[in-house]
């Protein structure tokens, strides 16, 4: 039995998710990688399960299990929408280069009172 293409989707979007989901706890590569390694052999041994039945049932199982190890804070790139430095222009943006203090305006009202 063949599926279709939005099963594929479906399919390739969780694995997807679930790379970027064990990233989101690991953040080095070189320590993420096994794990992502572990993922791709847990989706390669369910590649030739043909019963709908019991594939919606891994499905339902494996977005159950994502849900559960979903990351609270999750990493965000840096230059990415909401990382750190996203729109750094707008957020933080430099105080105004004026005078602190105008020493000028001080002195010659000084000067005024004096004479």
């Amino acid at each position: 039995m063949t599926f279709s293409v939005a099963h594929r989707r479906h399919v390739q979007s969780l694995y997807r998710r679930y790379l970027k989901t064990a990233l989101d706890w690991t953040v080095r590569r070189d320590l993420w990688r096994p794990q992502a390694l572990s993922i791709r052999a847990e989706f390669e041994k369910n590649r030739h399960v043909t019963d709908p039945r019991a594939l919606a049932q891994i499905l339902q199982a494996a977005e159950e299990r994502l849900a559960i190890f979903k990351h609270p804070d999750p990493y965000i790139c840096p230059t990415a929408p909401g990382g750190t430095k996203w729109q750094v222009v707008e957020r933080n943006t430099p105080p105004t280069l004026g005078p602190i203090y105008d020493h000028d305006a001080a002195n010659k009202e000084a000067a005024a009172h004096d004479h």
